[in-house]
C-alpha cells in the first residue's frame, strides 16, 4: 500500500485533506514540514501545533542555530510514513497535529524579539493547542516559557543539557542562551524544587535548586533510573521539557554550537523520553542544533527524532486524560 501511496502523493505540507494520518510521500521529494503534517495558521481544532523559531542571536560561541528548524523539518521526512516506534499508539493518526510555521520577526530588532515569541506561543495556547518548537538558540525557551506560565502557573522543567544555563544575570533584557533558567526562576515561572536537569557536564557553582542529573550519574545508573527519579522529582505538575542537542554526545551531535564530550548517547535519550510516559506535560522544545557544524546531517537526525518523541509523550497523557 506504502509504494502505491508514494506513486500519488505529493507536498502533504499543502496537499493532505486530513490533520491525521502518515504520509507515504517520498521521503526524498516534496515540501518538507515536519512529518509532512499540513501548513496551517488555522489552529481550529488543533491538538498540537509545531512551530519553528529561528533564532540564534543569543549564542556565546558558534552560531548557525538559526538554520535549524528548516533541517529539523528536511529530516523529519524520514520518519513520516511510520509511527513512532516504541510508544505503543500512533499520534499522528490519533491526534490533530499541525506545523504551524516560523515565527515572523524583525532580525534587526533583536530586543522586540522576546515579546514577539511570547505573544506566537500565546496565541497557540490561547487557541486551545500546546506546542512543541524547533529551534534556535537556547534563548527561545524563557519567552516560550512566559507564556505557559501565564497559563499554568509555576512549571515543572525538565530540561536535557550540557549547561544548567543557570548563570547569574539580574538584566532581565539581556538576551543570552546561559542566563534565561536563572531569569525563569527569578521570575517565578519554573519552581526549581520540582525541575531537573539532565546530562550537565559544564561546572556552575550556583544551579539555583534544580535538582541535577549530570551526564555521570546517567551513565553510571541507567535510562530507566533516570526516568524513575525524573518523575518523582516532577510528579503530576504541569511540565515544559526542553531537550538542547548539546545534551547527547558530539559524537552523536556534532552540529551545534557549544559541544562537551562526555554526553548522552542517542539510545540513551530515547529510553529517558520513553519512559517518561505519564508525566503531566504541556508543552515542549527542541533546540541549538546549528546546520553549518553539521556535515553529515547527523544533528539534524537527532533534532528531528528528539521532537517526535516530545510530540509523543505529549500525545501520550493527552490521550490518555481525554478517556
Amino acid at each position: 500500500m506504502a509504494l502505491e501511496d508514494a506513486k500519488t502523493q505529493v507536498d502533504h505540507a499543502f496537499t493532505r485533506d486530513s490533520l491525521r494520518g502518515l504520509s507515504n510521500e517520498n521521503t526524498f521529494g516534496g515540501a518538507t514540514s515536519f512529518l509532512r503534517r499540513r501548513y496551517s495558521k488555522d489552529l481550529s481544532g488543533v491538538d498540537l501545533a509545531i512551530t519553528g523559531i529561528p533564532f540564534d542571536q543569543a549564542t556565546t560561541n558558534r552560531t548557525g542555530t538559526r538554520l535549524g528548524p528548516r533541517a529539523i523539518r528536511e529530516a523529519s521526512s524520514l520518519q513520516s510514513p511510520d509511527a513512532p516506534y516504541g510508544w505503543g499508539y500512533d499520534p499522528l493518526s490519533e491526534l490533530n497535529i499541525v506545523d504551524y510555521g516560523d515565527l515572523a520577526f524583525d532580525y534587526a530588532m533583536v530586543s522586540e524579539f522576546p515579546a514577539a515569541l511570547t505573544a506566537h506561543i500565546k496565541g497557540i495556547l490561547d487557541a486551545g493547542a500546546a506546542s512543541i518548537c524547533l529551534g534556535g538558540d537556547h534563548f527561545i525557551s524563557f519567552p516560550i516559557l512566559k507564556a505557559y506560565a501565564e497559563k499554568f502557573g509555576p512549571l515543572s522543567l525538565i530540561q536535557f543539557d550540557a549547561h544548567t544555563d543557570t548563570w547569574q544575570d539580574d538584566n532581565m533584557e539581556r538576551i543570552d542562551h546561559g542566563t534565561m533558567f536563572y531569569k525563569a526562576i527569578k521570575l517565578g515561572l519554573i519552581d526549581p524544587e520540582r525541575s531537573v536537569s539532565i546530562g550537565i557536564r559544564t561546572d556552575n557553582p550556583d544551579t539555583m535548586g534544580v535538582n541535577i542529573l549530570d551526564a555521570r550519574w546517567v551513565h553510571e545508573n541507567g535510562s530507566a533510573a533516570v526516568a524513575k527519579r525524573v518523575k518523582e522529582i516532577v510528579g503530576d505538575t504541569q511540565t515544559y521539557v526542553t531537550f538542547d542537542i548539546d545534551c547527547l554526545d558530539p559524537a552523536f551531535a556534532p552540529g551545534t554550537g557549544t559541544p562537551v564530550w562526555g554526553g548522552l548517547a542517542s539510545w540513551q535519550a530515547a529510553a529517558i523520553l520513553q519512559d517518561l510516559a505519564g508525566i503531566n506535560m504541556v508543552g515542549g522544545d527542541i533546540v541549538e542544533v546549528s546546520p553549518p557544524f553539521d556535515t553529515t546531517g547527523a544533528t539534524a537526525i537527532a533534532g528531528a527524532h528528539v521532537a517526535v518523541e516530545l510530540m509523543s509523550l505529549w500525545g501520550w497523557n493527552h490521550l490518555r486524560k481525554g478517556q
